[in-house]
C-alpha cells in the first residue's frame, strides 16, 4: 500500500513541527553532543537500567531523570504491564524486551515506573467495554490483581480518585511478581546481580516515589540522596 501524493504531502505537512524539532535537534543538541552519541555507535549500548513506563505521552523516562542517551534501555506499554512469564512461541514485546535487556545487554538495574491518572488503571474501573479492542481489554486483565487489592484496602465506599491513587501504587508492585516470574530474572535477583524497583511518578508534581519492600510503603526518592 502506498500513499498518494496529496495525501503524502498532507503528511508532511501534519508532522511539520515535528521535522523542525529534528532540524534543531541536529543543529543544537547532536552537535554539543557529538562525540558522546558518536561513542554509542562505535562502542554499542550498554545501559545499566532497564526502564518499564508506561506509553503514556506525559511520561518521558529521559526527562523524568535527566538520563543522557545510553543510560536507560526503555520498554513502554499500556500501564506499564508486566506479563507472567509464558515460555511459548507466541509474540511477546514486553518479554522479550525483558530477555533482551537482562541476557544481552546485562543490566544490573530494573525499574518498573507507574504513574498517577493513568488511563489503564482507569479504565479497570469502567463498565463500558469497546468489543473491537479485543488487545487492550486482554492486556488490562493484568491490573486486576491491583483493583482487587485497593478493593479490599480501602472498600468500595472511598472517594473514586483514592482507589485509583492506590491501585496505580499496588499495580507497580504485582507487576514486580510477574516480572519474578521469569527464571533468568529470579535467578540474577537470587544472586543478587540484579536489583528491582518499583517507581511511582506524580505527574501533577514531577516527584518520584520508590517502593520501599521493608515498609512495604511509597517515599520519596530524593530521600536516596539526603
Amino acid at each position: 500500500m502506498s500513499l498518494s501524493q496529496d495525501n503524502s504531502t498532507q503528511a508532511a505537512q501534519r508532522l511539520k513541527k515535528f521535522a523542525n524539532g529534528n532540524e534543531t535537534f541536529q543543529k543544537s543538541y547532536f552537535k554539543k553532543h557529538e562525540a558522546q552519541l558518536l561513542s554509542l555507535v562505535k562502542d554499542g549500548q550498554h545501559p545499566r537500567a532497564l526502564f518499564i513506563g508506561c506509553s503514556d505521552s506525559r511520561v518521558i523516562p529521559d526527562l523524568i531523570v535527566q538520563s543522557n542517551p545510553g543510560d536507560l534501555f526503555v520498554i513502554r506499554n499500556v500501564g506499564n504491564f508486566v506479563a507472567p512469564y509464558k515460555p511459548d512461541e507466541d509474540f511477546h514485546s514486553t518479554a522479550a524486551g525483558i530477555e533482551y535487556a537482562v541476557g544481552v545487554l546485562k543490566v544490573s538495574e530494573i525499574i518498573i515506573c507507574g504513574h498517577s491518572h493513568c488511563g489503564a488503571i482507569a479504565a479497570l474501573y469502567e463498565s463500558s467495554c469497546d468489543s473491537s479492542m479485543v488487545h487492550t481489554y486482554k492486556w488490562l486483565t493484568l491490573g486486576e490483581k491491583a483493583k482487587s487489592m485497593a478493593l479490599v484496602a480501602l472498600g468500595e465506599t472511598t472517594s473514586h480518585e483514592e482507589l485509583l491513587r492506590a491501585t496505580e501504587h499496588l499495580s507497580i508492585v504485582t507487576q514486580i511478581e510477574n516480572l519474578l516470574t521469569y527464571p533468568y530474572v529470579k535467578k540474577l535477583v537470587d544472586e543478587e546481580k540484579l536489583f528491582i524497583h518499583g517507581w511511582y511518578y506524580d505527574i501533577g508534581t514531577g516527584g518520584i516515589e520508590y517502593y520501599d519492600p521493608d515498609s512495604y510503603q511509597f517515599r520519596p526518592l530524593s530521600d536516596l540522596i539526603k
